[in-house]
């Protein structure tokens, strides 16, 4: 571990091999927590390179609980969190939009770090039991559309530097990783990241990895599509910046996107969304980042094609029906 650090203090970038063996060693505790948190403090100072970020994700992968939903040709749709905004639950609620239009979703989430409510908190607010077992998650995608993949259940080597990550109570390289670590390994992905660098990193992390992708930020530091500014998207084959009046959407205010005080509040404003009782920006909000999801699936569509075939699973109740779906199956 010396040579490692003394390597990384001197700007020196590692290569995939030698970033997934270090991975490795650190979840199976071959390192001290002292020696894992100066390792961590380094990627807080600078990101990693793509191919250390692919090499750290690799090694994650080979230790997880591993589920195949590849005949779904799923779609995940996450952000890397730690935005500060303590927004609603806009991911989880495109999710069951894009569901509801008739396509299979692998959600990858976990409880709220900087927000109120995770993707993990409003589910458990609806009663659902988290599971690892192929079985009954390929019986959810297939009776609703949508399965959901509670992080912890599976990446057991994650247990080793929990106690380091909690004393460091800062964003880690392992906020950064969690995005690139759905266990069922989806061949598509709308990640919302919070600035531009992150943007660039992802974009070129995905084109590697071979992912059909969509990356997406708010210009106002937003890790998803807000519509309270510009907003930058990078695809497989193209990238470009919208404003939200170009797209027939108006721009909205930083509070109306507002989370709540308490999960029992996040997950009232999470259903006031998918029965219809939302506010138009609440729902606009949602609506975009779920058009974008479906062009990522249905790329010679025109995002204004995608934005209504979004619009008509929500206001048709079809989100509804996939959220009710989806309670009795996993409850």
């Amino acid at each position: 571990m010396k040579k490692i650090l003394t390597r990384l203090f001197n700007h020196e970038i590692l290569s995939r091999q030698e970033a997934e063996k270090i991975m490795s060693d650190m979840t199976r505790g071959v390192y001290n927590e002292v020696q894992t948190a100066s390792l961590l403090t380094v990627y807080k100072m600078r990101s990693p390179s793509v191919e250390e970020l692919i090499g750290f994700r690799n090694s994650l992968l080979e230790s997880r609980i591993r589920i195949d939903l590849n005949d779904y040709n799923a779609i995940d749709i996450v952000g890397t969190g730690g935005d500060g905004k303590n927004t609603f639950n806009i991911s989880t609620c495109a999710c069951f939009v894009v569901a509801g239009a008739g396509y299979r979703v692998a959600k990858h989430g976990n409880y709220g770090a900087t927000s109120v409510s995770g993707a993990s908190n409003v589910m458990e607010q609806h009663g659902v039991k988290f599971t690892n077992d192929e079985s009954r998650l390929r019986r959810s995608i297939e009776g609703c559309g949508m399965a959901y993949l509670h992080a912890p259940l599976f990446n057991p080597a994650m247990k080793a530097v929990a106690p380091v990550r909690k004393a460091l109570q800062v964003s880690t390289l392992f906020n950064l990783l969690g995005p690139l670590v759905n266990p069922s390994l989806p061949a598509n992905q709308l990640l919302g990241v919070a600035n531009l660098e992150l943007l660039r990193l992802y974009a070129q992390t995905f084109q590697t990895l071979g992912l059909e992708f969509a990356v997406v930020t708010s210009l106002d530091g937003y890790d998803e599509i807000s519509l309270t500014d510009s907003f930058k998207v990078i695809m497989k084959h193209y990238e470009r910046i919208y404003r939200p009046d170009e797209l027939g959407l108006p721009q909205i205010r930083q509070e109306e996107l507002f989370g709540g005080d308490t999960p029992e509040e996040a997950a009232r404003i999470f259903d006031n969304v998918l029965t219809g009782k939302a506010t138009v920006s609440q729902t606009n909000c949602v609506l975009i980042n779920a058009a974008f999801a479906i062009q990522i699936l249905e790329p010679s569509k025109s995002i204004g094609e995608c934005l209504e075939t979004a619009r008509a699973s929500l206001a048709g109740g079809k989100a509804a029906e996939t959220l009710k779906k989806f309670i009795a199956l996993n409850s």
